[in-house]
């Protein structure tokens, strides 16, 4: 019997060893891998949200600025000359044409300000007198006219060039006169316009770099 209380007595250490809990500097090194872990998870899924975030916004402004394009050369193949005033001019910053509509001929300008680019667009008439002086509007405009509106930002410079003859030409420069309008365009004092370009070379410089984008103008009728 004493054999036996003494080997009971010699088991129990070992048992109380084994039931022994974790330290307190074990428990803290737990804590830190533990931290150490969330964290890197925490960067992993931001990261992947942040990336989603950018490839989002480079869709959108992808597809705005085909949206634009696509209005820009629409503008340009509905362009007309009507022989009242200069079909197609830039004088550096500002685009202007005269295009047909439905209802009319109206005037539209693309103009570079304030690190953005706009667009404005006059209501279509039939009236000489309202034509010319919605094309005098367009050299004056000053950002807040009904149908202005900011069609793309981070736009720092803008070039365009006119194919006349057998090449691209600064538009600024001179270009042949137009054909004398009809009698009945030309009433009262008609100013003398240029021929109509082959074709309009658009040259935007944007936050991501630079865009170049040509169209082919629709011949126009003497």
């Amino acid at each position: 019997m004493a054999g036996n209380l003494t080997a009971c007595r010699a088991r129990r250490p070992a048992a109380a060893s084994r039931l022994r809990g974790f330290t307190l500097v074990e428990v803290l090194v737990g804590l830190a891998i533990m931290a150490t872990l969330a964290a890197m998870a925490w960067r992993g899924v931001e990261g992947i949200s942040q990336s989603r975030t950018i490839s989002q916004e480079a869709v959108e402004r992808t597809l705005r600025l085909n949206t634009v394009l696509a209005q820009w050369e629409r503008d340009l193949l509905e362009l007309e000359d009507t022989g009242v005033v200069q079909a197609l001019a830039f004088d550096g910053a500002t685009l202007r044409m005269t295009r047909r509509q439905d209802a009319g001929a109206q005037v539209v300008a693309w103009t570079l300000r304030g690190g953005g680019w706009w667009r404005w667009a006059s209501p279509p008439t039939t009236k000489v007198s309202e034509l010319r002086q919605q094309w005098l509007r367009s050299q004056q405009l000053m950002g807040n006219e009904p149908g202005m509106l900011q069609v793309l930002e981070g736009s720092s410079s803008v070039q365009v060039y006119f194919w006349r003859g057998n090449g691209w030409s600064n538009a600024q420069s001179t270009g042949d006169v137009a054909t004398p309008p009809p009698p009945a365009a030309s009433a009262g004092t008609a100013p003398e316009r240029e021929q109509v370009p082959a074709g309009v070379r658009l040259v935007l410089t944007l936050a991501g770099g630079t865009l170049t984008r040509d169209t082919v103008l629709a011949p126009q009728s003497p």
